[in-house]
């Protein structure tokens, strides 16, 4: 009778559990399935972008950045209708997905394309804007939100959330400069401004995780030497760390030769290598942006001329390939998170507060950004010598405007202080969010659909120094026969190799920056290229599918 009665007591047991564990298996197919279908939606959503961005290509008001927002608006309130205003996006979003995964093939690709000659001639002024102009930003727009919103009372915020508040809205939005500026059309405006965002990027970083480590309530002087120490310590070591796996990189693939057996191995070292250079800084905890950034100059300009033509076309679009797809990703998830139903309850009881908000930070933003674009502009005209490489008014505002615009950064650092995991059950957190979403939107949207008919009024074809530059001014990687900063038909190139030999000493000290481009292009012939290769310094080999005449030419210029 006893034993009956335990076989069946097992065999119920047996049952049961076949029964969880069918359950189980339901569920975690269901959500399988939800999740496949959620990624093919997601995907057509960047199919169509692609398709509308490039009906609206000739547009000079629309470009791929505010279409995606605006499909992603449409997207997510179908989807919060569909869903009963529950849901309004495909996928949670994840700082880890943006940091690891979408951010860095954008940077890389900037710095591998970006022209070099305009970035460094306008370094320090780059340096200027991004490190000190992003501090000022920071302090007015610290200041602004501690005496205003406290007296607002939109939540239980502290003083480490106003600060944190501070470097969110200091960060500038690179993936949108690269989408409304022409490198071609405006050298000096894109080289400025990009440049400054990538600096720009890794300071309101820096600040960020400082005000998150610092003990705010007893702040002394040298916490502030600190973080001023701590922020050239990262600067430096993440440009080094840049520098240095470019290099690796070109070493390798020229003393191993991949060419000769295999294109892919080429393109698959530069690729890892760039991404192992990211990963390596946030190991360190360095600034990644920097470090990627560094490394895409140094291989444009070394590696990318070790490789096959064959890898040289691949490597070219699939960097450009990897970088569009990833900045559609990001703008699309940020307009579907726009309507995210569970953060706006928290201030659907007062709709007037929270527009408030959002029009202070707008305030400061605008504010914080005119305090260090035109007085920083003005000390960086009084270091140069030459009319056309000072800062015009003109391009002093369109460098204020074009830096307005807030995106994935400063979302990223704002669902980082404010969310957990996505969420937040804060009311004051709440606000803070969905006035970021705001602030992004209105500035991705309405300053980027202003800039590009801004950019034509105030900078028109050939006007001042601007079309010269772009007609002299090779864009890399594209050319295989131009040097690092410059070329034979560059009218300054006369002026560099006239400044090595002064008639007087007024010649000289009226070509500083040419001087010293002459002389790395010198330094760069006779240590760099013979180690690391790059263009005309990497030998033929009877046999490879190296291209004989992108290797057999040097230039000129490049001898004497």
């Amino acid at each position: 009778m006893l034993l009956n009665v335990t076989e069946q007591v097992a065999s119920m047991a047996a049952d049961l559990g076949l029964l969880v564990g069918k359950m189980n298996y339901s569920s975690l197919a269901a959500s399988e399935y939800a999740s496949i279908v959620n990624m093919n939606l997601f995907v057509a959503l960047l199919c169509a972008c692609i398709v509308i961005g490039h009906l609206l290509e000739e547009s000079r008001w629309m470009n791929e950045s505010i279409t995606a927002l605006i499909l992603g608006l449409v997207t997510g309130a179908i989807i919060l209708l569909s869903t009963g205003g529950k849901n309004s996006h495909l996928f949670v979003f994840s700082e880890d997905l943006f940091f690891i995964y979408l951010l860095p093939p954008i940077i890389f690709n900037a710095g591998f394309q970006v022209k070099k000659k305009q970035f460094f001639r306008n370094f320090m002024t780059i340096v200027l804007f991004g490190a000190v102009g992003t501090a000022i930003s920071f302090t007015i727009i610290s200041y602004g939100a501690i005496n205003i919103f406290k007296r607002m009372n939109v939540g239980s915020l502290e003083l480490g959330d106003f600060l944190a508040l501070g470097a969110i809205f200091s960060a500038t939005d690179s993936v949108c400069t690269l989408q409304v500026l022409n490198q071609d059309e405006t050298p000096l405006l894109y080289s400025l401004v990009f440049g400054e965002g990538v600096v720009n990027d890794a300071t309101s970083i820096v600040i960020f995780n400082a005000v998150q480590n610092f003990d705010l309530t007893r702040i002394t002087s040298s916490d502030a030497f600190h973080l001023i120490g701590n922020f050239f310590y990262l600067f430096i070591t993440s440009t080094v760390l840049g520098v240095g796996a470019g290099l690796l990189s070109a070493y390798v693939i020229k003393k191993l030769y991949f060419g000769r057996h295999s294109t892919d191995r080429e393109v698959a070292i530069m690729i890892l290598m760039a991404y192992l250079s990211y990963m390596l800084a946030e190991l360190f905890y360095l600034s990644g942006i920097l470090t990627v950034f560094f490394c895409g100059i140094v291989m444009s300009h070394y590696t990318w001329h070790n490789v096959t033509e064959k890898s040289r076309v691949t490597t070219k679009h699939a960097f450009a390939t990897l970088s569009f797809i990833s900045e559609l990703f990001i703008f699309l998830y940020v307009g579907m998170d726009a309507l995210d139903i569970e953060k706006w309850s928290f201030v659907q009881d007062s709709p007037g507060k929270s527009i408030g908000v959002s029009s202070i930070l707008l305030g400061l933003v605008l504010v914080g950004r005119g305090c260090f674009v035109f007085p920083l502009s003005f000390l960086s005209n009084l270091t140069k010598k030459n009319e056309y490489e000072k800062i015009t008014f003109r391009n002093q505002v369109l460098i204020w405007w074009a830096g307005l615009m807030r995106g994935a950064v400063s979302m990223a650092l704002a669902y980082n202080q404010f969310t957990r995991l996505g969420h937040t059950q804060l009311r004051g957190n709440a606000i803070m969010i969905t006035s970021t979403i705001t602030v992004v939107l209105f500035s991705t949207v309405v300053f980027g659909l202003i800039t590009k008919p801004l950019v034509r009024l105030l900078l028109p074809p050939n006007r001042g120094g601007m079309s010269r530059m772009a007609s002299s001014e090779p864009t890399s990687p594209k050319s295989y026969v131009v040097p690092l900063l410059g070329n034979g038909n560059d009218p300054e190139a006369q002026t560099e190799r006239s400044a090595l030999h002064p008639s007087n000493l007024r010649v000289l000290l009226a070509t500083p920056s040419h001087t010293v481009h002459y002389y790395w292009r010198k330094f760069d012939n006779a240590f760099m290229r013979p180690v690391f290769g790059g263009r005309g310094f990497v030998p033929y080999i009877p046999g490879t599918p190296t291209e004989q005449s992108g290797h057999n030419l040097i230039p000129a210029e490049e001898g004497n």
